[in-house]
């Protein structure tokens, strides 16, 4: 039984990496299992129904390519209840890509670093320039990742910011134009979550780095091929690669933080070859 005029139960749809999942489909069923409302979430993943009788509901939301979601939701004498927000994984996401060679297209990658600034607030950069590959073993545990970056693709959006991380106060591109980064383990943390054990090659300086990566399922594209998307972050000390500029601003704020965020989202393609550049895709 719904009562008109007021909103009942309300909550919003994400992926598990945090996009809003447009259209989603929620039911929800009271405890005989007869359907009392159903409702489509907006373009912004937002779910909203007409209020309800007070009591106990079962939620379901389903949208196509995903997993189906339930939950419990209990609704108050006023007729609503927040469900939060639901989670839906992807339908296949923890079946791994087909083993073999996948190159990482550049195209519709991106490699970031965010630093704090003054301890307040942070600066974003990408490098442009990159390549890597990806080798899916039979055995998932024996894969491995490299990658080469172009120091000096490094960009922030600001000219004069962007030359002095090219100097040797940071990158020092003249002396080391690389940054390299090879996988060494791989372990297994979650369903679709991994920890990516390697070794970062920069300035000069080789350290171990690991990787929070995240398996976000395989799918066709539009040019015939066969794509697997990942997400990835990792935390670096500056001081560890000999980044030792440190200009100290006022009593305890330095100008750039000490620690510095990289943040990878990746598509790669199967096989050792990137499709023909194509026209921008909306």
């Amino acid at each position: 039984m719904t009562t008109t005029g007021k909103t009942g139960l309300r909550g919003r749809v994400r992926t598990k990496d945090g996009w809003a999942v447009p259209h989603a489909v929620l039911t929800v069923t009271d405890m005989t299992g007869q359907q009392v409302a159903r409702e489509t979430a907006d373009a912004e993943g937002a779910l909203r129904t007409a209020a309800l009788a007070q009591g106990a509901y079962t939620v379901i939301v389903t949208a196509v390519g995903y997993r189906p979601a339930a939950a419990t939701a209990l609704v108050t004498a006023s007729g609503s209840a927040d469900v939060g927000t639901v989670t839906l994984a992807r339908a296949g996401g923890v079946e791994l890509p087909p083993p073999g060679v996948w190159t990482v297209d550049p195209a519709h990658s991106e490699i970031r670093a965010v630093a704090q600034h003054l301890g307040l607030s942070s600066v974003h950069g990408r490098f442009k320039g990159f390549a890597a590959s990806i080798e899916i073993a039979e055995q998932p545990l024996g894969s491995t990742v490299q990658a080469v970056i172009d120091a000096a693709s490094i960009d922030t959006g600001n000219g004069t910011r962007d030359a002095h991380l090219r100097s040797p106060d940071f990158l020092d591109v003249a002396a080391h134009p690389s940054v390299t980064y090879r996988s060494t383990s791989l372990e297994q943390s979650a369903e679709d979550r991994w920890t990516v054990h390697g070794e970062l090659a920069m300035r000069g300086v080789t350290r171990p780095v690991d990787l929070d990566l995240a398996y976000l399922g395989t799918g066709p594209d539009q040019w015939g091929g066969m794509r697997a998307a990942f997400r990835a972050t990792a935390q670096l000390r500056r001081e560890d690669f000999a980044m030792h500029y440190n200009q100290v601003v006022q009593a305890g704020i330095v100008a750039v933080g000490t620690t510095v965020k990289v943040e990878l989202d990746i598509q790669a393609v199967q096989g050792t070859a990137l499709p023909a550049p194509q026209p921008p895709a909306a």
